[in-house]
């Protein structure tokens, strides 16, 4: 792989909109263990947890920036016993917050407590509707205590919001999980793809569907939907290495949405601290408003004028923003290259042989967990579970 130039930010900076969207990864910690999480693989090499003022005042620097909405992510959240207090502080400041969570971490009377300190939603996440294949990705007994949180949650008075991270190993369980969801009277569902960054990127080759896989699960997915409209919202995405088109990654670089790493780093996306060439600003030495508006990192992919052919003369260029700047990086070495997935990029082809060589690679091939030292124990369970010849 070749290091592709990487265009000046000084150079024709578009109108800089307000941050509408922020991210705040609290940790990097997490009970689990799942081959697929987007944490970088290097995370515990990063620096030190920001304390709890850090975090208020980047909240309320954020909120007087213009950001609206409010993830609350990690690692796992709910380990930092301060959440209530970064919740109180998100509802005092008029921020519509999510909790994106395993559910590890909960019970009953923190569900109340989450509720009584303003939070809007939680995200419970599963890893299976089956309850030995779930626990084997998750790396821990975790099946029936998320079931229990799913229904503390709806109880606490928060909408009924579930995600399954979807894969090769469990994408042919979909029925079940979306009748899972029908029992637990989920109101809405989020059929998670598996995105190939951080240690997803690592098991790719394992975990990357078959075109078959998708093409069976969007006729189910599509079942439910229409069963099931008016009752419960279905959120279904293909991967997008099976798409024409690349996806319109964060609405476009630095346009409406700020991540805040643990250690205070600031990027435009999740996985955009692999990029080369880069000096993410942090927190905790520069305020919001400069990282927002002035820093390079946020201005080098802002706009079209750093496009290349043939995202530069694309008519579709306004609407996909040239596609993923990570993804590009990662097939093709250069950050400013069209998004391979593009079937217009004279590279689509590096795509289409990631498909081919995960689709001639077994299930017997053991997956990198983000705890390795349980991986072997995982790996033969896990092929015993996937169900697929």
């Amino acid at each position: 792989m070749h290091e592709g130039g990487l265009p000046s930010s000084t150079s024709a900076i578009p109108l800089i909109k307000p941050p509408l969207w922020l991210l705040a990864e609290l940790t990097y910690a997490c009970p689990l263990q799942c081959a697929y999480c987007s944490n970088p693989v290097d995370y515990a090499g990063h620096g030190k947890t920001m304390d709890t003022e850090t975090w208020l005042r980047v909240l309320r620097d954020a909120r007087q920036m213009g950001a609206l909405q409010l993830g609350l992510s990690g690692g796992e959240p709910l380990v930092r016993q301060d959440l209530e207090v970064l919740v109180t502080e998100a509802t005092k400041l008029g921020y519509y917050s999510n909790l994106i969570t395993s559910g590890i971490g909960m019970d009953a009377a923190r569900a109340r407590s989450l509720k009584a300190a303003g939070l809007d939603h939680i995200q419970v996440s599963f890893q299976s509707s089956e309850a030995n294949q779930n626990d084997e990705i998750a790396g821990m007994r975790a099946y029936a205590h998320k079931v229990d949180m799913a229904r503390a949650v709806k109880a606490a008075g928060f909408p009924m919001v579930l995600c399954f991270v979807l894969h090769r190993d469990n994408l042919h369980r979909l029925r079940e999980m979306l009748d899972l969801a029908i029992e637990l009277e989920a109101d809405y569902v989020e059929l998670a793809t598996t995105q190939y960054y951080g240690w997803a990127l690592l098991n790719r080759d394992r975990l990357l569907p078959t075109l078959e896989q998708v093409r069976e699960a969007e006729i189910v997915a599509n079942e439910y939907q229409a069963r099931l409209k008016g009752k419960m919202d279905i959120y279904f995405v293909v991967p997008d290495y099976y798409e024409k088109r690349p996806k319109p990654c964060m609405n476009g670089w630095g346009s409406v949405f700020l991540l805040v790493t643990p250690d205070g780093t600031a990027l435009p996306c999740h996985a955009a601290r692999q990029l080369p060439g880069f000096e993410f600003p942090n927190v905790q030495s520069s305020s919001i408003k400069d990282i927002w508006q002035t820093s390079d990192a946020f201005n080098r992919f802002r706009g079209n004028t750093w496009m290349k052919e043939p995202c530069a003369s694309c008519p579709e260029k306004e609407k996909d923003f040239g596609g993923c700047r990570c993804q590009a990086f990662q097939f093709t070495g250069d950050a400013a290259a069209t998004d391979p997935v593009c079937d217009k990029s004279p590279l689509r082809h590096l795509v289409d042989e990631a498909i081919s060589s995960a689709r001639t690679t077994t299930i017997e091939k053991p997956i990198i967990f983000r705890n390795p030292k349980n991986s072997d124990r995982h790996t033969v369970k896990l092929s015993e579970l996937a169900g697929i010849k």
